[in-house]
């Protein structure tokens, strides 16, 4: 099968979009972004593939006889599967640290330490990965390293070892298991392992355990071949693509959002890095943009630093402003000065709901500044980038339209983070035909 793929690399997050020949999208794959570009790219190329496999799969099944429930469970397991085989990996490689001359003196208790640790996250695995769990995170970095830095603390404390050294090794540790690729022969073994564990657990399927082994060893031996690869977002110029695979993240994020939404005229995309004021054609074609300055204000990278700041996730911002009950004024969004203003704020006993509203109304208020400067906002309006989860920055763009157009159709949907990797795997279908 001849296939497309675009891939967006951004400077949080890397993300990729796989397409046929029919420009129908087979799979959609996001990893973190690295300090090594070229992995990033081929982990999220692969988790594309990864998906593309899902649907190809569930193309065989058909729609009846618990279908639905087995894909799923399928998935579920298999990211056990996944999970599993990194953190083996993550272990194995901590201990070759330990005959580091550092940690040679503590060699004996450290091995201890972290065979404990990663027995007890071992044994904790199936409950993360159990049917309804939530994680606040899907990347395998996030979840061991959290798991990993709150049993550490303990174990450390009852075999007399420093928190900073064990946290040292594992720093160590988890760049290397980064920085390698799983080959198609273990994803294959995974895929197969997720479908016998999940055969197990779902009842009442219309397809044997040999027949839907058969129908994914099928998918398996189906060829994804990459016709053309497109690379764009912020780190596109360290992509590692011939510089005629590589287009620009504006013309990307247009092209995507019209391929989303056919009506939509007017872009917002704030990224990690930058904010950007899309204005395109009934085609897709951009017409017009404006983006900030390099200063990373009001981007996801400022978001960021003001979670860390709070001493909490990324994740928990937009929920925490939601419940405010007015915004707080904020006078500088600047990443420089925010840190400063949010402590001075909170040391006068303000609300931390309302400040985070009054930041994520701050936020909103550069952004309309951009759009305003690309054209204003005309017919529908789509908002992309990892920003778009916000509830909160969502809740105050909606507000901050209505104010200044009137009542506008406002798009806004659960793949707006892979926006700009779809319009780059259509612009990889137009160059791969």
């Amino acid at each position: 099968m001849r296939t497309f793929i675009g891939i967006d690399l951004g400077s949080t997050t890397t993300k990729a979009v796989l397409m046929d020949e029919n420009r129908q999208v087979l799979g959609r794959g996001i990893t973190n972004s690295r300090s090594n570009y070229d992995v990033a790219a081929k982990v999220s190329k692969q988790e594309s593939k990864i998906a593309a496999r899902f649907t190809l799969f569930k193309n065989a099944l058909g729609s009846g006889g618990g279908a639905e429930l087995l894909l799923a469970d399928l998935e579920r397991n298999f990211r056990l599967e996944q999970f599993l085989s990194e953190l083996n990996q993550l272990e194995a490689t901590c201990y070759r640290y330990l005959d580091h001359e550092r940690f040679k003196d503590l060699k004996g208790p450290l091995r201890e330490a972290l065979e404990t640790v990663f027995k007890t996250i071992t044994v904790e695995a199936p409950t993360i990965y159990a049917p309804g769990a939530e994680r606040k995170s899907d990347f395998f970095r996030d979840i061991a390293g959290s798991r990993f830095m709150n049993l550490a603390e303990s174990v450390g404390k009852q075999a007399g070892l420093s928190f900073d050294v064990l946290l040292n090794v594992y720093d160590k540790s988890i760049i290397d298991i980064e920085s390698q690729v799983s080959s198609d022969e273990t994803v294959s073994a995974q895929l197969l392992n997720g479908l016998a564990r999940a055969m197990g657990e779902v009842a009442g399927l219309d397809i044997s355990k040999a027949d839907a082994q058969k129908a994914l060893e099928s998918v398996l031996g189906q060829e994804l071949e990459e016709t053309y690869v497109v690379g764009t977002g912020y780190g596109r110029v360290r992509l590692p693509f011939p510089k005629e695979h590589i287009r620009s993240e504006i013309l990307c994020h247009g092209l995507g959002a019209h391929m989303m939404f056919p009506r939509t005229r007017t872009v917002l995309d704030i990224g990690g890095q930058d904010t950007k004021g899309i204005q395109v054609d009934e085609n897709g074609i951009v017409v017009n943009f404006q983006m900030n300055d390099r200063c990373a204000a009001g981007c996801g990278r400022y978001l960021g630093y003001i979670a860390d700041e709070m001493n909490i996730g990324l994740h928990e911002l937009g929920p925490i402003a939601m419940k405010a009950t007015k915004a707080t004024r904020i006078n500088s969004t600047c990443t420089v000065f925010a840190g400063a203003e949010l402590r001075d704020r909170m040391a006068m006993g303000e609300n931390r709901a309302d400040i985070l509203a009054g930041l994520h109304r701050a936020i909103m208020l550069r952004a309309m500044s951009i759009i305003s400067r690309s054209g204003g906002v005309t017919e529908e309006f789509t908002f992309t980038g990892g920003v778009a989860k916000n509830e909160a920055a969502v809740k105050e763009l909606r507000q901050l339209i209505f104010e200044n157009y009137g009542e506008k159709t406002i798009n806004i949907s659960a793949e707006s983070i892979y926006t700009g990797a779809l319009g780059g795997a259509s612009f990889a279908h137009s160059a791969g035909n």
